[in-house]
């Protein structure tokens, strides 16, 4: 078996590799499945290996030699979070309410992968129906930090995000609804990309908040984030909320070879004198660092104003739990999924829901309830969309006179298990960057950035780039030339 330093594989090295015939499918399978058993009983990344990888694998070799389809993902191991639906296998959303559910069709993306030849490893953990910033509320154990094992991993796309920093597969899948993708990203030291809403299909992603959800991957490298999202890419008529993206008019002119990207820093988030509001010191140290890098570089840096910004997570704390509680309204029991019978029908909703779904999972649910109640509507829910409205256009603006906004991923580094868990304020907190670009519907993508020495050891620090709508391919040029020079 060919030796292959795992740390140091992309989705690009192993094509080639296989390409080459220096590795079967087959024998890269096994690497993986290998380091799983070494360490997913420690991090707890995931909540099912599949048994018919080897099979599967086997399957593409054989099409490799008989000269059949070769993409740069055929062959490939990947892991998938555990709220995207694979035809046949269980999908619980890391919830007792769906423990024993097993996935009647594949989403939209899991069949453009397969298409594709990919290999699906298993299912990583979240946090349940994808509610959280730690993967700490999932019913089946959180997911700690490959960094550090007293750490979370970032949520909810956690499973995902130390899968692959741990070298439990190549790349995953995780979704996006107001940083999980990228804050578990920039916890765990990889690449995290959310796409424009309506780039990627939703259809068999099981929905926490419609307005708000994107499916992404999560990578070693931009290249590889790329890689994926083209094979995942495009319209379908089984979401309506997915758009056709060929052709469409930039806000602004994408720069050419011999023009650099103007990079925009919401003075809201931090300013250039370099005092920081709220941001711990090693993730202001090192993004100012990213930010110096990029300006000896010659890129133009300007400070921008996005006023709506300072209101964000109160309007995503609005908004997404409005559409959790109508979402989450279907698991009662009834049709399929956990169940508890009570004296009559009401009393055995109440026993299935209130048993089924965690903590997280029932506040959201209440505080979704009653921001949609009467009375309240116009209030809270009415004014929240009003509000999101302004951010869309404070972004319209910002974009018309920079190409790309720079902030951090997170305000800390990853944060210790069980820290936060009494305090849900302080847990939500860890979103104040990246719920901007859900309700706005920008791409935004983390990269790693350096990191802080706590103790002995070494925590990711991550830096969040955003595009306007449909301009995903300058993130992937600024990140690639970040990632290889900085």
């Amino acid at each position: 078996m060919t030796k292959i330093d795992l740390s140091e594989l992309s989705i690009k090295k192993a094509h080639e590799l296989l390409k080459t015939g220096e590795i079967s499918s087959r024998e890269l399978s096994v690497f993986y499945l290998e380091n799983i058993k070494k360490r997913n009983s420690d991090i707890n990344a995931y909540l099912e290996v599949f048994d018919d990888v080897m099979e599967k694998a086997e399957k593409i070799d054989e099409q490799i030699k008989e000269g059949g389809r070769f993409s740069e993902l055929t062959g490939i191991p990947l892991a998938i979070k555990d709220n995207i639906l694979i035809k046949g296998k269980k999908c619980t959303a890391a919830s007792k309410i769906l423990e024993n559910f097993k996935a009647p069709y594949n989403a939209a993306v899991i069949d453009k992968l397969e298409k594709e030849g990919a290999i699906f490893l298993g299912k990583t953990n979240l946090d349940e129906f994808a509610m959280g910033g730690s993967t700490e509320n999932s019913a089946f154990g959180a997911t700690k930090n490959p960094y550090d094992g007293e750490r979370v991993s970032g949520g909810s796309s956690g499973g995902s995000a130390a899968a692959v920093a741990s070298q439990m597969c190549l790349a995953a899948l995780g979704s996006d609804t107001g940083g999980s993708i990228r804050q578990p990203a920039g916890f765990c030291g990889i690449v995290g990309f959310k796409p424009t809403y309506g780039a990627v299909s939703r259809h068999g992603l099981i929905a926490m908040a419609s307005s708000l959800d994107q499916i992404g991957p999560m990578t070693k490298t931009v290249e590889d984030a790329e890689i994926i999202f083209n094979a995942i890419r495009d319209c379908d008529p089984m979401d309506s909320t997915s758009e056709e993206t060929k052709n469409r008019k930039s806000i602004r002119r994408p720069a050419d070879d011999s023009q650099k990207l103007k990079i925009g820093i919401p003075k809201e988030f931090f300013n250039l004198s370099g005092e920081n509001k709220g941001i711990d010191n090693f993730v202001s140290e090192n993004v100012f660092k990213a930010i110096g890098f990029f300006k000896n570089s010659g890129y133009e840096i300007k400070e921008i104003s996005l006023p709506s910004l300072k209101y964000a997570l109160e309007i995503y704390y609005v908004i997404m739990p409005a559409e959790v509680s109508s979402n989450l309204a279907r698991y009662d029991g009834i049709k399929y999924g956990f169940s508890k019978s009570g004296e009559n029908l009401l009393a055995g909703y109440k026993e299935t829901r209130g048993k089924g779904f965690g903590r997280e999972a029932r506040r959201r649910i209440l505080l979704g309830t009653y921001v949609l109640s009467s009375g309240y509507y116009d209030e809270y829910y009415g004014l929240a969309q009003k509000a999101r409205d302004l951010m869309k256009a404070d972004f319209n603006r910002a974009f018309t006179d920079v190409d790309v906004v720079l902030s951090p991923t997170t305000p800390t580094p990853a944060f210790k298990l069980g820290e936060r868990t009494e305090d849900p304020v302080q847990m939500y907190l860890a979103d104040i960057f990246t719920v901007s670009a859900n309700l706005s519907g920008v791409p935004a993508i983390s990269l790693p950035c350096g990191y802080a020495e706590i103790g002995a050891k070494k925590l990711p620090i991550g830096v969040q780039f955003m595009a306007p709508w449909f301009e995903e391919e300058r993130l992937f040029s600024l990140g690639k030339f970040f990632e290889e020079n900085f």
